[in-house]
């Protein structure tokens, strides 16, 4: 799934920046990645493509060599292949724990001043700071934008019918995600503005289906989380984490929520109140409030909280939409579904926006 996800979305940011594609299109982009064709790459080539870097990291390099390194690798041009030596396999080890050490944990990331900047969806970012210290040469200027520049673009109402408007959007959901949080903000917009249907389908999340989570992963998320939500104009940053109580109440009223025609409701003012207000939900006084302010009834929450099950009750629902989201080829949240084409992350909306228009039979 990792494979599949990786290649789909860097074609789609490729195409979106006008990139060279980084692998030839032999596979339909959509869809489950059973039905790919894509091939994962052979690791050798890999060993032999790290082995051309190490030997580049030393000196400094033209970078058209570091871009050929890629090219080869991507588009398939084959090496002999010789396994890593012991120098190489130490300096591969080091750069890792330098990597910890200075509080990150992926590759493709850039870090400038003690900030770090993860793929192109973060240049955005270095852009505007570098910007701030009048670094640039030319007219001061944000070029990395296009995932949210021209989010919910104007259109002609009258050229969709109501027929077009009856494919859903579909958010895979996490209570205690701080991008799920951003997302479903934002797909809740994208959803007004075209007149769709929105369904939003919570998982738990994954600490508490077992799954870890580095510190220095859960630090780079809530500083990252930040700075999106400012640029995007959420409130983000007063939170009180619901993890375990917080997460049961939570989806212990969202069947009721949803039968009442609230459940969007509810769980935006769910999510703001963890996320952006401080709101303890596991207690009466904090529920309360975010139950009541999303128009549904305390009393009738309090009673289906009294219910001896109300802790697992809803324990069916949320494991069928986790494995429907990984039959969809995704593993995290949020994940965003409009007709075949399922992406993860809310950076990722634009392109959903993009399937919405082609969809509607709307001019980009």
């Amino acid at each position: 799934m990792w494979q599949h996800n990786a290649r789909l979305d860097a074609r789609l940011l490729a195409a979106l920046y006008g990139l060279e594609q980084p692998l030839p299109d032999n596979s339909s982009l959509p869809g489950n990645p059973s039905q790919s064709g894509s091939q994962p790459l052979a690791y050798a080539q890999v060993e032999v493509a790290t082995a051309r870097l190490l030997r580049l990291e030393g000196s400094q390099p033209d970078w058209q060599q570091v871009l050929a390194v890629f090219d080869d690798l991507w588009q398939g041009k084959t090496f002999d292949a010789q396994p890593l030596t012991g120098d190489q396999q130490q300096q591969l080890q080091h750069n890792d724990q330098r990597l910890r050490q200075q509080g990150h944990y992926l590759s493709a990331t850039l870090k400038f001043q003690g900030e770090w900047y993860w793929g192109l969806d973060r240049l955005d970012h270095l852009e505007q700071r570098l910007n701030q210290l009048k670094l640039n040469r030319d007219a001061a200027e944000v070029q990395f934008d296009k995932t949210y520049a021209q989010f919910c673009r104007p259109f002609d109402e009258h050229q969709v019918s109501a027929a077009q408007r009856e494919q859903p959007l579909i958010l895979y959901f996490s209570i205690r995600s701080p991008y799920s949080h951003l997302g479903l903000e934002r797909m809740v917009k994208l959803a007004q503005h075209y007149g769709l249907r929105l369904e939003i389908k919570p998982v738990l999340p994954m600490i508490m289906r077992g799954l870890s989570v580095p510190p220095t992963k859960k630090f780079y998320i809530f500083h990252d989380t930040k700075r999106e939500a400012d640029k995007l104009g959420i409130p983000y940053g007063f939170v009180a984490d619901p993890l375990g109580l917080g997460v049961e109440r939570c989806y212990a009223l969202f069947e009721y929520a949803r039968q009442q025609g609230r459940a969007t409701d509810y769980l935006l003012s769910y999510a703001r109140g963890v996320n952006a207000e401080g709101i303890l939900s596991e207690t009466d006084a904090g529920l309360k409030y975010i139950v009541e302010r999303a128009g549904l009834q305390w009393s009738q929450a309090q009673t289906i909280l009294e219910q001896p099950d109300w802790q697992t009750a809803w324990h069916d629902w949320a494991e069928a939409n986790r494995e429907e989201m990984i039959a969809q080829g995704q593993w995290g949240v949020p994940s965003l579904r409009y007709g075949e084409l399922t992406l993860w992350g809310q950076d990722r909306i634009e392109f959903i926006e993009q399937a919405i228009r082609r969809h509607l039979g709307l001019a980009d």
